[in-house]
């Protein structure tokens, strides 16, 4: 993976993090886990990061922002089939979420499918993120 790659992956995986979209129908439970998983994503804390967001998604298994973010705390941990699958599951349940195509495709390009990845990137493309039309350009 390219240090390029790596950055701007590293910079989209903070800015899912930071931008929580639930639902205000959510279960306050939910939202409140969801919450401490951002504040310790962001404080660096990973695992304590993962442990609440599946805190958050035992409640309500279909938050996508949920598995999007668990997706980005296991990529810090070096997890990234776990991440690829967190990612997956954040696409079943909102098959228009480009963060979730592009973050899959980087972590699909950590494990040496690029052919995975290239894929991904041009969906993420599709919806209308420039930088994976970039990468698909340069790599695909």
């Amino acid at each position: 993976m390219s240090r390029r790659t790596i950055a701007i992956a590293a910079a989209l995986s903070v800015l899912a993090v930071g931008s929580p979209l639930i639902t205000a129908n959510a279960n306050p439970l939910a939202t409140q886990y969801f919450n401490q998983g951002v504040e310790k994503y962001e404080a660096g804390n990973y695992q304590g990061a993962i442990d609440d967001f599946n805190k958050a998604i035992e409640i309500n298994p279909q938050d996508a922002d949920a598995y999007n973010n668990r997706g980005g705390a296991k990529i810090e941990l070096g997890d990234y089939q776990g991440a690829i699958d967190d990612w997956s599951k954040a696409i079943e349940i909102n098959p228009k979420d480009a963060v979730a195509y592009l973050s899959r495709g980087v972590a699909r390009e950590l494990v040496y499918d690029l052919e995975g990845a290239c894929r991904d990137w041009r969906k993420a493309a599709d919806f209308g993120l420039k930088e994976p039309a970039e990468w698909v350009k340069n790599q695909c």
